[in-house]
Formats: structure tokens, C-alpha cells, sequence
């Protein structure tokens, strides 16, 4: 297989925009398409295999293209770009994918990905579809796999379910995993079934209601708090408590599908009205322009907002 380098002509801003600070964006593009990126002057050059060549061409010719034109790149552009390449066939390799290397498709999920890696509380705000759950988990994995963590653990209520935990047959695991097949997917996906297994063995990987968290102090972990609109404002203040030494955390939900009794009583609406602008603090908001899903999962997002909007009291 050749891997014969190849010479991408550049202007001086362009080489810059995409080497990007400590040469974080061409280390991005390397690892998603497997190639060397170098700037021996006046450009740069390309070494890898055809397929990669080509994807990573298509990226740094975008990045190229915003430097020119006097526009600011930045890491949630680089994602954009690899994202977009990757569907339009420089697919890097499912392995690759499959170590947390999942890039936005939406400018909206470059942001989340962004607010993730810089605050230790990010909230993901928005309709099903929108890759709340999904980009949280491959955010958590990654830091797991790299080693900046020592735990994952994901908790959600069991609200929705109509049923008490307690009263469904089998251990902790047997209750709770129907629950959570979403993030057991993602996780699959991220991973491989048999590094999943392995890491939940070794306790590394957590999944719990969220009555389990009480009492702990979740320290040098990535948590993430699904379905938060099922939870109580007791709750929720009790889960954002448990933050720890080296722990962040990610909330995720959708405040308009809400199963409590009462929905006044959403933990999660009010967490945002109170923390929102708070130091350490990102709020995340996807629209349907964000849903990545079928295509007609957009348009049933957009009817049922207008639907909601004509029926709000005035």
C-alpha cells in the first residue's frame, strides 16, 4: 500500500490555522485519517495511504479556506470539517471511531464537544436525535481510554418506566440494563464489545440509578446524568453535589419530555435557570437543525415545536 507523501501548497496563515495551537488541529486530522501532517514551508505535506491522503486533504483544504478568508479556526471548525469529510468518503477507518474519536456533525455538537472538554459541568439541552447521550458517552470513554479518568459512570432515572426497580426480577445489573440499552449501544459502538466488557469487570464502567449515587463522592471520574428532566430538583441537587476531586460531569435530557407526576418539579430546568452564567458552568442547546437521525425525525421535531408554540398560553 503506497504511502507516498504529498505536497499541499499553503499560505502562511493557512499552515498556521491548521497546525492550530501545539499542533492540536493537524494531530486531530492525523488520527482520524491515520496520516503524518509536516510543514517543511510554503505548505504541507501528506503522508499516509491514498484513502487517508484524501480525507485529510479534504479537511485541511476546508481549514485552508476559512484562514484565507481572514476567519478564526478553532477546534469545534476542525471537527466540522472532519465530520463532513468522513460522510463524504474519507471515512476514517471504524476502528479509529471505535476509540472515541467521534466527530461532530452539526455545528451545535462542536460546541458541546467543546463545552465538555472545558468546563466540569457541561449541560446538553435538546430533542431526541440531537447526540446528547451519545457524544457524552464517546467524550467520557475517550477520557476513560486515555487515561485522564479513572471511572465512567452514567445515571439516570427509571421514571419512565412506569415500574418500580424493586419490584422487577433480578440483580442490580438485570433491572437496571434495559434502561440504559442506549448508552450500552454507544458504548459498543465506542469501544468494541469485548474492551466494554473487560472495563465493566474491572469496575471502570458504571451504570446505576440515580438513588445510587446518594451519599457518594464521585471523584477522578467522568459522570454523566442521562434523562435529567426525570429528575426531582432534590435529585438533581444531590447528583451535582457529588462532584469530587478530578470528576466532571455531564447532564443531558430534553426539558420538554418530561414523565414526572409533576412537571414543575424537573430538576433539570431549574438546575439551568440557577446555574447557567455560573464559573465552570456550559450549557449546551440543539434545535432540530441538530438531529442527526432519519431525516424525517427533523421534520416530526419541527412539527411538534410548532405544535407546542401555537398551544402556549399567551
Amino acid at each position: 500500500m503506497s504511502r507516498t507523501p504529498e505536497f499541499l501548497p499553503l499560505s502562511d496563515d493557512a499552515v498556521h490555522a491548521v497546525s492550530g495551537p501545539s499542533g492540536r488541529h493537524a494531530a486531530l486530522v492525523e488520527d482520524a485519517f491515520k496520516v503524518l501532517i509536516e510543514t517543511p514551508g510554503g505548505g504541507v505535506t501528506i503522508t499516509g495511504d491514498a484513502r487517508g491522503r484524501t480525507g485529510a486533504k479534504r479537511v485541511l483544504e476546508a481549514l485552508a479556506n476559512r484562514a484565507d478568508a481572514g476567519e478564526e479556526v478553532v477546534e469545534a471548525d476542525v471537527r466540522i470539517a472532519l465530520g463532513v469529510a468522513q460522510q463524504a468518503g474519507g471515512q476514517a477507518s471504524p476502528r479509529a471511531v471505535r476509540k472515541g474519536n467521534v466527530s461532530p456533525k452539526t455545528k451545535g455538537q462542536a460546541r458541546y464537544m467543546e463545552a465538555m472538554a472545558s468546563h466540569p459541568l457541561s449541560f446538553g439541552l435538546g430533542p431526541a436525535g440531537t447526540g446528547k447521550t451519545f457524544l457524552a458517552v464517546a467524550h467520557g470513554a475517550g477520557m476513560l481510554l486515555r487515561g485522564e479518568v479513572d471511572r465512567l459512570i452514567v445515571t439516570r432515572p427509571a421514571v419512565e418506566a412506569g415500574e418500580k426497580l424493586g419490584f422487577l426480577p433480578g440483580d442490580l445489573n438485570e433491572k437496571v440494563d434495559p434502561y440504559m440499552a442506549p448508552v450500552w449501544e454507544a458504548l459498543t459502538d465506542i469501544m468494541g464489545a469485548d474492551q466494554l466488557r473487560r472495563r465493566r469487570e474491572k469496575l471502570e464502567i458504571e451504570v446505576a440509578p440515580i438513588a445510587f449515587m446518594r451519599g457518594r463522592t464521585l471523584s477522578h471520574a467522568f459522570v454523566i446524568v442521562d434523562e435529567a428532566q426525570n429528575c426531582s430538583r432534590l435529585q438533581m441537587k444531590m447528583v451535582l453535589t457529588r462532584l469530587g476531586e478530578g470528576a466532571r460531569m455531564v447532564v443531558t435530557g430534553d426539558p420538554t419530555q418530561v414523565d414526572l407526576l409533576n412537571p414543575r418539579d424537573s430538576g433539570l430546568a431549574h438546575a439551568v435557570s440557577i446555574l447557567e452564567g455560573v464559573e465552570g458552568v456550559a450549557v449546551s442547546r440543539f434545535t432540530a437543525a441538530d438531529v442527526v437521525r432519519h431525516p424525517l425525525v427533523e421534520r416530526i421535531v419541527k412539527a411538534y415545536d410548532a405544535d407546542a408554540a401555537q398551544n402556549t398560553p399567551r
